[in-house]
Parts: structure tokens; sequence; C-alpha cells
């Protein structure tokens, strides 16, 4: 619906696009002493026939969803900026912040020239699944405001000084000369939840060792200690380590060969196989959502068996990270079934009493900011991801640097 009067908001105002393979995530942030979310909206199912804009319009309390008949990024970007425009004044926008899910030698923040564009062109081997439509995006956003700044925000800077060991992969070395490494993901939403540890429980916590449980469709965990990654569970691709939605997670290298030869898949089908018919979805054979899983798993083994191996994986990954950090002080439960799911976190968390992990039920079924028993030695905590926040308080740092 549009609105008569578009949004007047003062001072400086920040877009910050979070795009997914199948979603654009998207918040504007006034700035004003500190970031105020003042629009907020997801763009979901891209591609598929039911897409659709929810959004909430906090300036005016407006709220709703509109079904899109668009087929791709691009033509949704472009329907995105008119309807932005149609929301609020675009000329107050003073930056926008794009989420890079891969940046290989790219470890910090970037303002957006022809330069850094041509590069990422060039990695879109790396990351075809995210890639192409981020940099779709950029391009839309450049054609239409060519002279607004705008910064790439890459998810792999946060895992960029990991120790070498930990980037290392077993493979023979001539393949080093093409950046074949553990690269890690998820690293804006890791960026904000050390920062709001440190704020909600102090710098000696955040400084202590920290393991981060990203949980939702896309999961991914990290080892933290003295605010540094010291390893991470994804790899090379966001693929890798623990199975997650409809993503397989580590595979033993045979089983891809094994799969790809019994079935005379393509490269290309077997990455449609790993990152979109795996994971909760492959081994449920019903759903990729951890709700619908667990209201089944009474009556549906396929159910039960899905849930039970998502717990046991982040288990033993808590357990490995316990050991690269040399004990554990703090865990950190996020993401949509990180925050919301209540059974999961009891469930991840059973038999890790000797690393001091004791959860109190009543605590952890009403999502408290700390779940842990008062007499647990590990503090377990949830904490709201918020990546949007991340990319726009990076562009008001970026802007204020490159003031000209």
């Amino acid at each position: 619906m549009k609105n008569k009067a578009p949004i007047k908001s003062p001072g400086v105002n920040i877009l910050a696009i979070n795009s997914g393979s199948s979603s654009i995530k998207f918040s504007v942030y006034r700035l004003n002493g500190h970031l105020e979310r003042i629009l907020d909206g997801n763009v979901d199912r891209i591609g598929l026939k039911d897409t659709r804009l929810d959004y909430n319009n906090l300036a005016t309390e407006k709220q709703g969803n509109l079904r899109l008949d668009l087929s791709d990024h691009k033509s949704v970007a472009n329907f995105l900026i008119g309807w932005l425009e149609e929301q609020l004044d675009f000329s107050m926008i003073s930056g926008i912040g794009h989420r890079v899910v891969f940046g290989m030698k790219h470890t910090e923040p970037e303002i957006i020239t022809q330069k850094l564009l041509d590069e990422l062109h060039r990695i879109i081997p790396y990351d075809s699944d995210h890639l192409p439509e981020e940099i779709e995006l950029i391009h839309v956003f450049r054609q239409r405001y060519p002279n607004l700044k705008q910064v790439a925000c890459f998810d792999t800077a946060f895992h960029s000084k990991m120790p070498r060991v930990a980037k290392l992969l077993p493979i023979p070395r001539r393949f080093d000369t093409l950046g074949i490494q553990r690269y890690g993901f998820h690293g804006l939403s890791y960026a904000y939840l050390m920062a709001e540890l440190g704020r909600v429980a102090g710098k000696k916590v955040a400084q202590g060792r920290v393991v981060l449980a990203h949980l939702g469709s896309g999961a991914s965990m990290v080892a933290v200690h003295k605010g540094k990654s010291m390893d991470t569970s994804m790899g090379f691709t966001p693929a890798g380590g623990l199975m997650m939605g409809t993503r397989s997670g580590d595979l033993d290298p045979g089983v891809a060969w094994f799969m790809m030869k019994s079935e005379n898949l393509s490269p290309k089908q077997f990455n449609t196989l790993i990152n979109h018919e795996s994971g909760l979805l492959g081994i449920s054979e019903t759903s990729s959502d951890m709700q619908d899983l667990l209201e089944s798993q009474t009556t549906d083994i396929r159910a039960a068996e899905a849930v039970e191996l998502f717990c046991y994986q982040v288990k033993k990954w808590i357990g490995a990270f316990a050991a690269v950090l040399g004990g554990l002080d703090t865990l950190v439960f996020s993401g949509g079934m990180g925050e919301n799911a209540p059974e999961i976190r009891s469930r991840i968390c059973e038999e890790l009493g000797f690393l001091g992990i004791e959860i109190d039920e009543k605590r952890n079924k009403t999502n408290a900011p700390v779940i842990s028993t008062d007499k647990g030695i590990t503090a377990v905590r949830v904490i709201h991801t918020d990546e949007e926040w991340m990319i726009a308080k990076t562009v008001s740092q970026m802007l204020t640097l490159t003031k000209d």
C-alpha cells in the first residue's frame, strides 16, 4: 500500500540488505546517537510461486504482506526499490550495506567500487549459490543510485584471523594456489553476538572461552577466545559442518563420489543434492523446518531421527570446540532454532555436565537470556542475533571514515 507521505527521517539513514539464495531481508536504520530501526522486511521464497514480502514500518506502525509475482533477485530488487521509495524519502538514505557471504581475501568491509565488483565476479565459482544474486542486487542499487555509497560486509571476515592449522585442509599443497581452505561463514552474526555478549555479560566474559551456535535453516558454530575465531564448523563452503535444513554438512568424500557415480549425477546436480535436498529434509523426507519435525517426531520415525541426528551433531561440535579452547566458559545459542526451540537446546546439552553445563528447564522453556542453573560452571545463554544491525553499524563506521 502506498504511503501518502513517505517517512522523512532526519540525520544519517542506512539501508541494510541481507540477501540469501531465496530471500532478501532488509532494514532501514536512523543513526541518531545510536542505530534505531525504522523499517524492516523480508522477501521470501524467491523463484517459487508463493513469493511474498512481509514488512513492518515502525515509523507509521503499519505491518503487512504482499504477494509477488516475481521470479528472480533482479526483478525483486527493482520492485523493492520502488516499494521502499513509497515508504520513505530515499534522499535521506546515506549509505547501503550488503551482506556478501564469500569474501575470500577480502577480510575487512569495503566501499563497493567497480574494481571490487570485478573481483567478486572472478570468485563466483567459489560461491555460485550466493555471489551471483548478491552482485545482481548491488548492480540494481548502483544503477538507480550511482552516487550513493554502498558497502560490502563479508561473512567470512570474522574468521580471517583463525590459526593457520584451523584453516588448513588435508589435500595436496598445489591446491593452495586456488585458495582452497576453511573460510567459515555466519561472520556477521558472530560479530554481533560477541558484541552483545560483551554488553550483557561484560568484557571479561566475552574475552573468555566461548562457543557460539548459530542454529537456523543454515547452521554453524564457532569457537572464540579473546574475541577471536579459533575454529568454525563450516569450511570451504556454507554446505560444510553441521547438517542443516536442506544442507548435508560434512560428508565422507567417498560418499560423494559413490553418490555421483551410482546416480550418474553431474556436478551441478550433486551441488543441488547436498545444498537443497539433504539435511533435515533429506533425513525426514518431509520438511526442513525443525518445528514441523518436533510436532511429528512421535508418529514419524524419520522426523525423530532427523531431530536426533541434528542434536547429536551439535553436541559433538561443542565437545570438539571445548577441546580446541582448553575448556568452556560460555555457550551461546542463537538463530531460529537456537533462540526459539527449548527442546532442541535441552537435548543438545544433555550429558554435557562434564563441561560444567547444567540447564534450568524452567528458564529454558521461556527462552530466558540465561538458561543455565545458578550452580552451573558454564554459562549457557540465548541471544537474538541481528545481522542487519551489524551491517548498518559497519556502514555507519565506513561512512565516518570516508567522509569527504
